[in-house]
């Protein structure tokens, strides 16, 4: 008998560290998780946050823009190539408020953000300055019909939407009319923009830089599961037609604050105090809630959650 409770007494101890040492594991792999989750997202939102208002070429403010300005698509306004949105503002265009999966998350901050996306093309040759077309340098790429480009050298950039791409001979077309949509306003490429047939002439020379237009909105949605996720809408050509799709990136962000920094201003501001002063945004912090994917990892055997907080530049802005 003496045996047997020493045996119970030494088992039930093992039992103990055991379970202590279960426990200790499970807390650490959510901690681990939830830290991973937080550099994911701000490795992710940093590289489009600095990108933002990049046409590849200069930062001297100069943008001609004569894609089609009919419809008013977030993601062809350039004045607001850093925008927020959250309490007080109007709401995200580029998004639905609902319950449903990739619906955002009722009263919760979202950014949008455009600027040259990475293509690595060139122009061979403008015929004309009033021609609607160009070659390109490279022998074949993966610009199609219907994707918008900003094509740039270091008097100014100008954003023009492709009507029809001949891969045989690399020429792209940026005429107006045509069967893409929203489609050119004019197919003059001079800096100011003029929206009239032959426009504000101007012959983009050999070398001159070419990029897709990149736009993406970062936002805090519904998942498939019914919990929080970090969405990013993203902007592709589909059927001639520049085309939103949202791509859940990281899972358990349950909630997301921005902040943003104006130039010559000491404190940080959220989008409703920005107002209309968007082109003033040199930076961007971001705070982000995230939840263990454990939901009884904590001491009190419910998720584990943690703030984490980072701020990123706008080069493009930057001095």
């Amino acid at each position: 008998m003496v045996a047997m409770l020493l045996g119970l007494i030494v088992i039930g101890g093992v039992v103990s560290v055991f379970l202590a040492n279960q426990r200790s594991y499970r807390t650490n792999q959510a901690l681990s998780d939830v830290q991973d989750g937080s550099r994911i997202a701000f490795e992710m939102m940093a590289r489009d946050i600095r990108d933002a208002g990049l046409t590849g070429c200069n930062n001297n403010g100069r943008v001609a823009n004569v894609v089609n300005p009919s419809g008013a698509a977030w993601w062809n306004d350039w004045s607001n190539a850093v925008r927020g949105y959250g309490s007080g503002t109007t709401a995200d265009p580029a998004l639905t408020v609902g319950t449903a999966a990739g619906n955002q998350v009722s009263g919760t901050d979202s950014l949008q953000l455009i600027g040259a996306a990475d293509t690595g093309l060139s122009v061979a040759a403008t015929p004309s300055s009033t021609a609607a077309n160009f070659k390109l340098n490279d022998t074949t790429s993966d610009l199609q019909t219907g994707d918008v480009i900003i094509v740039c050298d270091p008097d100014h950039a100008t954003i023009v939407q492709i009507t029809s791409y001949n891969n045989s001979n690399v020429t792209v077309v940026h005429n107006t009319g045509g069967s893409t949509s929203p489609g050119n306003c004019s197919k003059g490429m001079g800096y100011p923009t003029v929206c009239t047939t032959n426009g504000n002439g101007y012959s983009f020379g050999p070398n001159s830089q070419i990029f897709k237009l990149g736009a993406v909105d970062w936002y805090i949605g519904v998942n498939p599961v019914n919990g929080r996720s970090l969405y990013r809408v993203s902007v592709a050509t589909s059927g001639g037609t520049p085309t939103a799709s949202a791509q859940e990136m990281v899972r358990d962000v349950t909630g997301m604050n921005i902040s943003y920094h104006q130039a010559g201003v000491a404190s940080l501001a959220t989008a409703a105090s920005v107002g209309a002063n968007w082109a003033t945004v040199d930076a961007v912090q971001v705070k982000l809630t995230l939840e263990s994917v454990d939901k009884r990892a904590g001491t009190d055997v419910k998720a584990i959650s943690r703030n984490f907080t980072a701020t990123t530049a706008v080069r493009n802005r930057v001095p």
